[in-house]
């Protein structure tokens, strides 16, 4: 039985109940974090919640704890719950208003909910215990204010459809310039001439906390890494390709669009990155 945390109460997941006129249910007007806890420590945890912080500030809510109230709550749902891998999902939004209205209320209290899910240990860099992508490709048509990690999903899930439609597990999106944005729930790097690349944050991209801490910590080990508009030809021509997200943490692409990349099986930079991460995940 998973225990979940609603509005100040430990609950069963099976009895936590949101009210029909709550904004996240009408609107998707919410801010979501997802973030793992490994043998009962939290990952990139400061780095999570400044980018809650920035998401709720964005959409003018006010977080409703301190990171310390955050820090302890976490640690009281997963200690609540079974699993020694285990991904928190954190989910604030605007609250249930009386009335339907596209404007913001100013008489509703935050909906507060988060649980626990379980995940697989993360891969050390061993390629015999990576978990490999097959991707799909599109132009990116989703809202123009990505940054912002939104409970409105619909046109993630649209892409991911897509993807899972072309038989791929993912789809990597391009804007209109056939410049590359992200994935449909990743962000994306790729490797070419031993430069690790990956795109430059804008509002076309989530400013992932597992892409960030990757950069910071293959910049520490003097890896060169670039942040740089990168084209469609470069994600298919790379020496590799990865995703990273915080329940992959990174993850080789073998193939895109049916051509395989890296003779179909995870590349020596990946292995050494993902060996990298494993070692810095804690304190990066």
């Amino acid at each position: 039985m998973t225990i979940a945390y609603l509005n100040g109460k430990f609950v069963p997941l099976e009895d936590a109940r949101i009210s029909p006129m709550d904004r996240g249910f009408l609107f998707g007007d919410g801010i979501y974090e997802v973030i793992p806890c490994y043998e009962g420590q939290l990952v990139g945890f400061q780095r999570h919640m400044q980018r809650f912080d920035q998401g709720l500030a964005a959409i003018h809510l006010e977080n409703p704890m301190s990171d310390v109230e955050w820090q302890s709550l976490f640690h009281e749902l997963t200690s609540q719950n079974q699993g020694e891998y285990q991904g928190v999902y954190l989910q604030v939004t605007r609250g249930a208003s009386a009335v339907r209205n596209h404007r913001f209320p100013v008489d509703c209290q935050p909906t507060v909910f988060a649980y626990t899910f379980n995940v697989n240990a993360p891969c050390n860099g061993d390629p015999a215990t990576a978990t490999c992508y097959r991707v799909a490709t599109a132009q990116d048509r989703r809202w123009k204010r990505c940054d912002i990690k939104s409970v409105a999903l619909l046109g993630n899930v649209l892409h991911m459809m897509e993807g899972v439609d072309a038989g791929a597990d993912e789809i990597i999106l391009f804007n209109e310039q056939e410049e590359l944005t992200e994935a449909a729930a990743c962000n994306v790097f790729i490797v070419q001439d031993e430069s690790v690349i990956t795109p430059p944050l804008d509002v076309e991209k989530l400013p992932g906390v597992t892409r960030n801490m990757l950069i910071d910590i293959l910049r520490g080990q003097d890896w060169r890494v670039e942040e740089r508009a990168i084209t469609r030809r470069e994600v298919t021509n790379a020496d590799e390709d990865w995703l990273t997200s915080t329940t992959k943490e990174i993850a080789p692409v073998i193939d895109i669009d049916g051509q395989s990349v890296t003779d179909g099986k995870p590349g020596p930079v990946w292995a050494e990155a993902q060996s990298l991460f494993a070692r810095h995940r804690f304190s990066a």
